[in-house]
């Protein structure tokens, strides 16, 4: 039995640049052993792929429907703030909880993040137990 019995289990699309974020919410999940699966973009062209199964994503069984993305929005090829436009103009993926997951903390961003359709804006914790407990929060309130 394990401490967060009561989590749902879900898919969470993380799209993140930096390998170190992308590290430590792996080993967070794997720490706080929920049964979430963790699918990782490095770009926001990489998480267009991965939503509308194009190009290596075509198989579902590689890209599932996530319950959740996490975005981050300074990235290569295309920023988050693009990205998160695109899925919430999208009728068929505008459902999807989406999380900003960022460095950023001013307040015209997180206003501009919030009318483009973000459901959350979150800042990337500095400490890893702080890090399990705002992934907890996460899954419990968009997971299912």
């Amino acid at each position: 039995m394990n401490a967060d019995e009561g989590m749902p289990s879900c898919t969470i699309l993380m799209a993140d640049d930096d390998a170190e974020d992308r590290f430590f919410v792996t080993e967070a999940l794997k720490e706080l052993n929920c049964g979430a699966q963790l699918c990782l973009v490095e770009d926001g062209l990489e998480l267009t792929h991965f939503l509308k199964r194009a190009g290596k994503y075509t198989d579902p069984g590689i890209a599932p429907r996530p319950a959740m993305i996490l975005l981050d929005l300074d990235m290569p090829k295309k920023d988050g703030r693009k990205a998160l436009c695109e899925i919430k103009s999208d009728a068929e993926l505008q459902q999807i909880p989406l999380i900003v997951w960022t460095d950023c903390f001013e307040l015209d961003e997180r206003i501009q993040c919030r009318k483009a359709g973000a459901e959350d804006f979150v800042a990337k914790p500095a400490d890893f137990t702080e890090l399990m407990n705002m992934i907890r929060k996460l899954i419990m309130q968009y997971g299912s």
